[in-house]
């Protein structure tokens, strides 16, 4: 008993640490104004047609929930953080789209079975940590020949490797948890659903990112926007070199990633994976 009651302390800890981690910063304008495309074409992926029963599980500001919504669906956005709950409705209200938010944490999806013909996620259940335990979730909600479709960074893509490469620098993740790219394998998700799926796809893509003049802009942009970062950044805020150890960091990442020709601003390619699949009867 004691046991049950440590591990269920810890993981309450655990949530509100990641509440608070997607709260700091703004996010809102990261999703803006770098990836603003990637929910769309995750709604068009999943087939989304009106009248449908859509779930966007960790919708951040409703990049995919929004673009659900205005193809005519009933839409549901959950998110761990209800702190951006004002933000994600002035966007939606400024592109005409109606749907439900509410709060709720996508290991513990407060539904029924089967609720949802379709349920998606776009950069936001692979930061859940137990990543089983997510995708069982996913599963229960949506119905026997529903879709399910989750768009997210690769372990070898751009923020992928950011992520690898703050690690160093931030505390040990709890027992259990695990990183986030790794829903970017296409073969660690085929198997967390398993042959609970049928009609798989699995494809790498890439959104360009030139929003940045120099490596020090970017660095600059996900020091004070960026949840994950600036979480890392106050983890070290106490050793100056460490900070200017991870600031140089973060611009040679960008550097080395520049695919533009030297001239204006850096072209970044972020890899991500686009996976659907429907639940099997």
């Amino acid at each position: 008993m004691t046991n049950a009651i440590d591990t269920a302390e810890a993981d309450r800890a655990l949530k509100a640490r990641h509440r608070a981690m997607w709260a700091q910063g703004d996010y809102p304008s990261v999703a803006a104004e770098l990836i603003p495309g990637l929910g769309k074409i995750l709604v068009e992926a999943c087939g989304v047609r009106p009248g449908d029963r859509v779930l966007d599980v960790a919708a951040g500001t409703g990049n995919a929930a929004i673009p659900a919504a205005l193809a005519g669906a009933d839409v549901v956005a959950t998110d761990l953080a209800p702190e951006l709950l004002e933000t994600r409705r002035r966007l939606a209200g400024e592109r005409g789209a109606r749907l439900r938010w509410q709060e709720a944490d996508a290991e513990a999806l407060p539904f029924d079975d089967a609720a949802f013909d379709t349920v998606l996620s776009c950069v936001g259940v692979m930061f859940a940590p137990h990543h089983r335990t997510a995708a069982d979730e996913l599963l229960r909600v949506c119905r026997p020949g529903g879709t399910l479709g989750v768009l997210s960074w690769t372990p070898d893509g751009f923020i992928g490797r950011m992520l690898a490469g703050m690690k160093p620098y931030a505390p040990p993740p709890p027992p259990g948890a695990q990183p986030p790219p790794l829903w970017g394998d296409p073969e660690h998700v085929r198997a967390l659903f398993g042959d609970r799926v049928t009609d798989v796809t699995a494809e790498r893509r890439t959104v360009v990112v030139d929003r940045f003049a120099t490596p020090e802009a970017f660095q600059d942009y996900f020091k004070q926007r960026y949840g994950p970062t600036i979480s890392v950044y106050k983890s070290i805020a106490d050793d100056p070199e460490r900070i200017a150890s991870l600031d140089t960091d973060l611009a040679e990442l960008a550097g080395r990633h520049d695919q533009g020709t030297g001239v204006g601003n850096l072209a970044l390619e972020w890899e991500y994976l686009l996976f659907t699949a429907r639940r099997a009867d």
